[in-house]
């Protein structure tokens, strides 16, 4: 615990799951941009779903300096918007007839492999731009499932921090009988 009451806290560019959640926005970007009819309401949605992944990761890790609250409502948005935007990208696969890739097939495997790998969205955008809708459909999806595990983790470590350190409250709390204390003759 920091002896600071605002503690310099949010580099969220430095947070893998930031970085994969962006690859996710400018993939689907590209995506919905190339591959769905304009005027067709998915393609706000998805673009949405994909921009609120990413930006309420950035507002969480803002909020974090000031309330474990916020920042833990926030991710779990963040996760939440990820997952609207997993169904439409299966959605858009299971009504053209495309495939999913089946666990363990071996695009799959070597799509995890690079999500493993690979964070940055330029990586991802260079293969995005030589592959046709139903396989970048499908990297997103693996992407989008990676980054879901990541903001789950993440829930988890803000929990175990929430229950260690307390909310912004008990840290003014604590801080303030401690001055009290450092000031009694």
């Amino acid at each position: 615990m920091t002896d600071e009451l605002i503690p310099r806290k949010g580099n969220y560019r430095k947070l893998i799951s930031y970085q994969k959640a962006e690859a996710i926005y400018d993939m689907t970007f590209y995506f919905c941009k190339n591959y769905l009819r304009r005027g067709d309401r998915t393609i706000d949605q998805m673009v949405q779903a994909a921009r609120s992944g990413k930006q309420n990761i950035v507002e969480g890790s803002a909020a974090s300096a000031t309330s474990s609250e916020m920042e833990i409502k926030l991710v779990s948005v963040a996760k939440a918007s990820l997952q609207e935007l997993l169904i439409d990208y299966e959605d858009y696969l299971r009504t053209r007839e495309h495939r999913q890739w089946e666990e363990n097939s071996k695009e799959l495997n070597a799509m995890r492999q690079l999500g493993r790998e690979h964070n940055d969205t330029a990586f991802f955008m260079e293969m995005v731009k030589t592959r046709p809708p139903e396989t970048i459909a499908n990297m997103a999806i693996v992407l989008i499932k990676q980054t879901d595990y990541l903001l789950f983790k993440q829930l988890k470590a803000l929990e175990a921090a929430f229950l260690k350190d307390g909310g912004m409250h008990e840290k003014m709390t604590r801080m303030r009988i401690a001055a009290r204390k450092k000031n009694r003759p």
